[in-house]
């Protein structure tokens, strides 16, 4: 939607949530705590942008492209030169050396070709042990919890410390179509294959053996990973691949496994050079020039030893100094949000990129844990917000593949996970020329107060273009003239359900709020609230078309993503008002969509996959406290 219109609707939200109001002490990105690398400090448009490169198969034949992907820990350059370098995590291929990189290098599948990737949590040291986590977990939230052992695993700790132990990993490919037991279901999750896990630890989750012996391929699976298979019979279009583990999805991804997983080919893609390109390849040679390109763009904060930071207490967000979980309801170290104050892009601090006079196409991921992102270009990044965009960007593609028609952007708004496929025209531009690509999302939960801006001078700008001599010739398509593949909407659906967004406010200390986020059902325009672990109660039958109703009772605006399809927005409208069309660059199909405070959103999806799957906010924070149900298509 249209920022104003999101601000217009922020006031209606008030009347109708649930929890009490926030505590709205969600540091703003000037206001981080002592300890923590100051960002004015981080010289910017110094690092050049990294473009990651195809990620190499372990094994290719006539029928398979197959890989074998681990997750370790390293450390990476993503400040400056002369700043230290940040350990983190990432994937990469166990057959290739140079391949581990944050994010994680692209995997390129085509169309009806089916991928088969060994996912393996290799967080272990030189010596076998297994590695503890970067950041701080919370155990009293309902998470992994392999302390509890078979008994206890996948619910509530009591432990009130951060989590040391070793660190589960399951990997969803965000965006695919694929059978529940490749899908990375939260708890299908599974530790390192360390000489030194605890006795008594559970190694795998709940779900891990029942996938295992459901699955085709399950006698390849083994202690320490997953092998899961994409048979990539959707439209192409832009995926990506994160970890997915109960209760500590936003820690996890915030230490960086993340890539991008790009389907081409088929009915629904363009061929014969009408797009820029090329994109990255196996067995590109050094020095070979982009003309598409993947941008992973996030928020992180950084201590003064190059560290990632994270809270380590509630007091971050509110203050509130306890007493915590499990002696109140409040847990000790969970954050309803956190925005970074850095902004990174495809795993460097506020990068440049040089761009020739021609065309260029991003495949564009707003890979932050909660913060929204509207990005803007500019010709000077320090003008006063809003700023007047000096060109436009061009909209192809959403989360589903190719919309209907371009749409001419002034602006383009990001929730988290959710992904753009935009052209930028930089035709005529004479060298020297400098573009910024900015921010105008604000430092707090979406929509932010009115007029709020992210800071100009931090988290307000993302990268800078500069404008080289031409090398090539362009033989792409003017988006403004491109016909797009064909568009079949989705039939009538047989269906209906309401379904409920809602905060929670402590029970025990009735001004702090929330301490817990929740889907569930509506009944008479009453939510019901429900727990990860109440019965199922989205079950659609196989091969029929439902609309799923989500009414938002929050103060904030929620990135909604339905796992296993791809689904159109059909309308939303006020709770006291009437129904309005999806918004042009929404009218293909979606995964993840924005749901605003005091609306209902209305989407429309075919379940034709059988099996047990999720639906969730893509706020990870939000996520990770309950706000995840699993549903289940029945046939």
């Amino acid at each position: 939607m249209e920022r104003r219109r999101f601000l217009q609707i922020a006031t209606l939200a008030g009347a109708v949530t649930v929890a009490p109001a926030r505590l709205l002490g969600a540091a703003p990105a000037q206001a981080s705590p002592r300890g923590t690398l100051n960002p004015s400090v981080i010289r910017k448009y110094e690092t050049r942008l990294v473009i990651p490169p195809a990620m190499p198969p372990t094994s290719v034949t006539r029928g398979l492209d197959y890989y074998e992907i681990a997750v370790r820990q390293f450390r990476q350059q993503i400040l400056p030169s002369g700043l230290p370098a940040t350990t983190v995590w990432g994937y990469g291929s166990i057959n290739h050396r140079g391949t581990f990189n944050y994010p994680a290098f692209t995997i390129n599948a085509r169309h009806r070709r089916p991928v088969r990737v060994k996912w393996i949590n290799d967080l272990v040291d030189r010596n076998g042990d297994f590695l503890p986590h970067l950041l701080p977990v919370d155990q009293t939230l309902h998470w992994a919890n392999p302390p509890g052992g078979i008994s206890d695993r996948d619910s509530n700790g009591t432990s009130q410390q951060p989590y040391r132990g070793p660190v589960p990993i399951v990997t969803h490919v965000h965006g695919n179509h694929t059978f529940d037991y490749s899908d990375g279901y939260p708890e299908a999750w599974y530790l390192p294959k360390a000489r030194n896990i605890p006795a008594g630890f559970a190694r795998e989750g709940t779900f891990y053996n029942f996938f295992k012996e459901k699955s085709p391929i399950g006698d390849l699976w083994s202690r320490g990973n997953a092998v899961f298979q994409y048979a990539n019979d959707q439209p192409a279009n832009t995926q990506w691949y994160h970890d997915h583990t109960l209760g500590m999805t936003r820690a996890n991804v915030y230490a960086g496994p993340a890539g991008f997983y790009l389907l081409r080919g088929g009915p629904g893609d363009l061929q014969g050079g009408r797009l820029p390109g090329p994109a990255p390849q196996v067995g590109d040679r050094p020095g070979t020039r982009y003309y598409e390109i993947p941008l992973a763009v996030q928020d992180r904060s950084f201590n003064y030893d190059g560290s990632l930071f994270y809270p380590r207490s509630r007091t971050f967000f509110d203050g509130f100094p306890g007493p915590y979980a499990p002696t109140s309801d409040v847990p000790p170290i969970w954050n309803p949000e956190f925005f970074g104050n850095t902004i990174v892009v495809n795993g460097r601090t506020w990068p440049v990129h040089e761009v020739e006079p021609r065309r260029y196409r991003f495949r564009i991921l707003n890979g932050c844990d909660s913060r929204f992102l509207i990005f803007k270009l500019a010709s000077n990044p320090w003008l006063p917000r809003p700023v007047k965009p000096v060109l436009p960007i061009w909209m192809i593609g959403a989360e589903g593949g190719f919309l209907p028609a371009p749409v001419r952007l002034d602006q383009l708004l990001l929730a988290p996970a959710e992904r753009a496929d935009v052209i930028v025209d930089f035709t005529g531009l004479p060298v020297g020329t400098e573009i910024y690509l900015i921010n105008e999302g604000p430092d707090a939960p979406f929509p932010g107060p009115p007029d709020s801006f992210a800071d100009p001078l931090t988290t307000g700008q993302v990268m800078k273009f500069e404008v080289v001599r031409l090398t090539s010739h362009d033989t792409s398509t003017p988006p403004s003239r491109l016909n797009l593949p064909h568009f079949q909407p989705l039939g009538p659906a047989v269906n209906h359900r309401k379904l409920s967004l809602t905060e929670q406010g402590s029970v025990d200390f009735p001004d702090v709020s929330p301490v817990i986020v929740q889907l569930g059902t509506v009944k008479n325009g009453v939510p019901n609230p429900l727990l990860w672990s109440d019965p199922i109660t989205e079950d659609p039958i196989l091969n029929t078309t439902e609309v799923w109703e989500l009414y938002n009772f929050t103060a904030d605006a929620h990135p909604i993503h339905i796992h296993e399809v791809q689904f159109q927005v059909v309308d939303r409208q006020p709770f006291d008002g009437g129904p309005r069309p999806p918004e042009p660059w929404e009218r293909g199909f979606k995964d993840t969509v924005i749901a605003p405070p005091g609306e209902i959103t209305r989407v429309k999806a075919t379940f034709d996959l059988p099996g047990r799957y999720v639906w969730h906010c893509h706020i990870l924070e939000h996520e990770d406290n309950e706000m995840m149900r699993p549903y289940q298509i029945i046939g």
